[in-house]
């Protein structure tokens, strides 16, 4: 006999009753992540659970929990949204962030931004590290 319901139990085409939903993602040094995030990135950040909730003005929320074993992922975990990409990389190269530098599919310029939208492959977009080593983004909006 056939389910009609997926693995959540849920049957298509009904509605999760999911309300809201938050990313997270492992650090190893929960301090350094908090001077970093709050003072680097100027995000609102509380210490919440052991980790560290970073709160956004649209109700987004991200969660960096604690992982003594930690491995930063080799993906980007998180991404901003800046209207020009260009003051914002200067500013946080200013405060100590260090920008990836890629050359090949994604070739960045020697301040680590691809210029996407010239090259009709994506958004302008550079990327950078936190003290965990997690691959955080800026794209611009």
């Amino acid at each position: 006999m056939a389910r009609s319901a997926t693995k959540t139990g849920i049957e298509k085409g009904q509605g999760t009753g999911f309300s809201k939903a938050f990313g997270s993602f492992s650090a190893d040094d929960i301090p350094a992540a908090k001077e970093f995030y709050s003072n680097t990135l100027g995000l609102d950040v509380k210490e919440h659970m052991g980790g560290l909730g970073l709160n956004f003005e649209n109700g987004m929320s991200v969660f960096i929990y604690p992982k003594p074993n930690h491995q930063a992922a080799t993906f980007t975990v998180l991404n901003f949204y800046v209207s020009d990409i260009r003051a914002t990389v200067s500013n946080l190269k200013a405060k100590g962030a260090e920008f990836e530098k890629y050359d090949g599919d994604v070739k960045t310029d020697e301040n680590g931004i691809m210029w996407g939208k010239e090259s009709n492959h994506g958004p302008n977009i550079a990327w950078f590290k936190d003290p965990a080593g997690n691959i955080l983004s800026i794209v611009e909006d």
